[in-house]
């Protein structure tokens, strides 16, 4: 069956969440959110392409800052409201330079930092 990503859930913006998970290790480094067309650039490309809300414009991860995101599988959940891209990440994935953006637990009521920002 051919993949027609216009059949994804996009929310009333047009938007879906993405989880951009490492494909070898399993870690989970950030979530942000695609529209039709980046998904589409991200499939065609092979390079995990976002929209940002903020610029309201397409972000290539990586473009600027060398944190490249390559695609190796892509998914989507049972509702086709949320997708998974398994990537191969090169640098941080969090804009803090850290690897991953989970980077802050609760515990015992407090915040913890469970990792430093990448040299």
């Amino acid at each position: 069956m051919t993949f027609d990503a216009s059949q994804l859930k996009f929310d009333d913006k047009g938007l879906i969440p993405a989880i951009a998970q490492d494909d070898e290790t399993g870690e989970v480094l950030m979530m942000a959110w695609m529209n039709l067309e980046a998904v589409e650039k991200t499939l065609e490309t092979g390079r995990v392409t976002y929209w940002s809300r903020s610029r309201q414009s397409f972000w290539i991860k990586g473009e600027t800052s060398g944190h490249i995101q390559e695609l190796v599988d892509f998914r989507f959940d049972c509702d086709k409201d949320c997708l998974l891209v398994r990537i191969r990440q090169t640098g941080a994935a969090c804009h803090t330079n850290r690897r991953s953006c989970f980077y802050t637990a609760v515990r015992n009521g407090e915040e913890v930092e469970l990792m430093a920002p990448m040299a």
